[in-house]
């Protein structure tokens, strides 16, 4: 079955379980998947997934190469696990929706919200880096970001299960699908020149150890609204809204095909880390 347009994988991934379907195999990028598991959320159906998009951030964490053909040449080897999901609750009319990924709040939601369907298109993965350089110079709302007891200020804030970002760079180095908490990665200011330097220590994997970035685990976290602008919110990679919004971990709800070496390799850095790891942060700018 072929999606008709933007928000239809949904109703067929739901359409194909109530059908009888045993397995959905989803062909297209990180908000294709997307859609396809807000169908599927709670059901025992396995989805898998064959990469064909623009960052493809789930095909990388999986590791399961930047093509359709050899991740079907594989997809019988893979294992059924069952992952928790993101749930998003926004205090718009949108309603909640659920995410494999990440949930993202300010400046790469604003760079989401801003690109060109068609810059994205011919473009690729270098839209967004077009995007995002777009934004210096220019000042960025400071929001309030709730977790764990605390409150934090944030220019851009990352709850994510996964390493992967963009396709090519990791922030949240300790994320794993396999565990049932995000890590929610903060970075502090307004100035656009400081995100230079924080995607900068990104590419180094250097950012957890600069000032201004706070790392920690959580099952839930708000997002505020900002009192000098508006701030943007992504899922998956897709525009979601505006803040203020609340994410949470809804363990045990998807059935997810993963290539054994992913399963071995994430499963132990899963029983290594803590269930209640606290924060660490660096001093601020």
């Amino acid at each position: 079955m072929s999606t008709t347009g933007p928000g239809t994988a949904a109703e067929l991934a739901r359409r194909a379980i109530e059908e009888g379907a045993d397995l959905i195999l989803v062909a297209g990028g990180d908000g294709t998947i997307n859609e396809a598991l807000n169908g599927m959320v709670h059901s025992r159906v396995p989805l898998g997934i064959l990469p064909a998009g623009t960052a493809n951030v789930l095909a990388n964490e999986l590791g399961l190469g930047k093509t359709m053909e050899r991740a079907a040449a594989s997809v019988g080897e893979w294992t059924p696990e069952r992952v928790a999901v993101g749930l998003i609750d926004r205090s718009s009319n949108e309603g909640p929706r659920h995410f494999l990924l990440m949930a993202g709040a300010g400046l790469d939601a604003d760079i989401v919200y801003h690109l060109a369907l068609g810059v994205k298109a011919a473009l690729g993965k270098a839209a967004y880096w077009i995007g995002g350089f777009a934004k210096l110079g220019r000042r960025l709302p400071v929001f309030t970001v709730e977790a764990e007891g605390r409150t934090f200020q944030a220019g851009f804030a990352l709850a994510s299960r996964v390493r992967n970002y963009g396709g090519d760079l990791e922030i949240a180095l300790g994320a794993s699908l396999l565990d049932d908490q995000f890590e929610l990665v903060l970075f502090e200011g307004s100035n656009s020149f400081a995100y230079l330097m924080y995607m900068l220590g990104i590419a180094a994997r250097r950012h957890s150890h600069m000032r201004g970035v706070t790392t920690l685990r959580t099952r839930r976290a708000v997002f505020s609204a900002a009192a000098d602008g508006k701030v943007h919110l992504q899922v998956d990679g897709e525009y979601a809204g505006l803040a203020p919004a609340g994410v949470e971990i809804v363990p045990n709800a998807l059935t997810l095909l993963v290539p054994h070496h992913f399963r071995t390799r994430h499963a132990k850095t899963a029983r290594q880390t803590p269930a209640d790891t606290a924060w660490t942060t660096s001093p601020t700018r």
